[in-house]
């Protein structure tokens, strides 16, 4: 059963006064009093601070979805992430990624250059995301290779670099064959200008796979694909490229 700190609260505050026996026992009683009298304030302040933490937790969410329509509005410039600070730009990232069907919890990371920035949840499958809003310089080989261990680490299925920028072709080598997707800016701006449609449901016959960089566009919406694997028909456990906003659109390539 959950504890319930407004119930343990009011029973604390409600609990009768211990009968001294001993004059040794007065320090245990106003000790054991004025915890009732904190107790008494606290069942009615602890579920408030719930409240406003839930309350909190919507306008968050909200001035997210807000951020990542705004960007999207600004796609056709081709300057998707001009004007955000790098916490504006995880936070744009991390909505780009719930609106393809993950559970995204922001983790923080190390600030604007490194560590863990977002963790995605898909089914049982558990990715890291690191995010470089890097646009004049490319993100190169070593934050890739530190990433990958940080990965290893955790236990997660995959990760994601996602840069506002590019990677160099060491980094592209380096992710190639690896559970590691890279993303650059103009297929970042592709998922956020993608993302003001209705957000899509996982699929059912589908398990997400992280894909290998370079990952093609949609023969049919021309968002961008994401590696699957076919969970039932003739091509059981085949590998194949499935449109990131199924199942509104149903476009699929060979691997």
């Amino acid at each position: 059963m959950a504890w319930n700190p407004q119930l343990y609260f009011h029973s604390v505050a409600i609990s009768s006064l211990p009968t001294v026996t001993d004059p040794k026992q007065y320090g245990e009683m106003i000790t054991g009093q004025v915890w009732r009298t904190f107790a008494m304030f606290l069942q009615y302040i602890v579920p408030v601070a719930f409240i406003f933490g839930a309350i909190g937790s919507v306008f968050a969410r909200a001035k997210r979805r807000k951020l990542l329509d705004d960007v999207a509005s600004a796609t056709r410039t081709g300057k998707t992430v001009d004007g955000i600070n790098w916490q504006q730009f995880e936070q744009l990232v991390g909505e780009a990624f719930r609106r393809q069907g993950f559970t995204v919890t922001e983790s923080g990371g190390n600030g604007p250059d490194g560590g863990i920035d977002l963790i995605l949840h898909k089914g049982s499958e558990k990715h890291l995301v690191q995010c470089k809003q890097w646009r004049a310089t490319k993100v190169g080989v070593a934050a890739v290779r530190e990433f990958f261990g940080l990965i290893a680490a955790e236990g997660a299925t995959g990760g994601f670099v996602v840069t506002s920028g590019s990677f160099t072709a060491d980094a592209k080598s380096f992710a190639s064959g690896r559970n590691i997707r890279l993303v650059e800016g103009p297929e970042l701006n592709r998922w956020i200008a993608s993302s003001r449609t209705a957000q899509p449901k996982p699929s059912a016959t589908a398990s997400f796979v992280p894909a290998q960089a370079g990952a093609p566009s949609c023969p049919v919406c021309n968002s961008v694909m994401q590696k699957r694997v076919a969970k039932r028909g003739a091509k059981i456990g085949n590998e194949f490229w499935g449109c990131s906003q199924y199942p509104k659109c149903r476009g699929v390539a060979q691997v």
